[in-house]
């Protein structure tokens, strides 16, 4: 088990500091790996042209991008921008 001992908080509220952020980091990471498995299983299935089965994935996506905007992790308008590109991957095309 090896300390960065140049990070180690002295300070008692740079402790909880620390707990607090080494926590928040977890979550904010959970919410980007369920972002880009959610879409890259919608683009994969656009490149093969099941469109049908990218629809039903849609509203999952949707879901976890509004997540991570509201938790600060993407902005709202990065947030729009994706749901917005998704959308378009599963029009039918003509």
């Amino acid at each position: 088990m090896s300390l960065d001992i140049k990070n180690m908080p002295i300070i008692k509220s740079a402790k909880k500091a620390l707990r607090s952020s080494k926590r928040k980091k977890l979550f904010n990471d959970r919410r980007k790996r369920v972002l880009k498995k959610v879409t890259k299983d919608i683009e994969g299935l656009a490149k093969e042209n099941k469109i049908d089965d990218a629809k039903k994935l849609l509203n999952m996506a949707y879901k976890a991008i509004d997540k991570a905007a509201k938790g600060g992790v993407i902005k709202k308008n990065t947030a729009s921008r994706k749901k917005a590109r998704m959308a378009r991957l599963t029009r039918v095309q003509k």
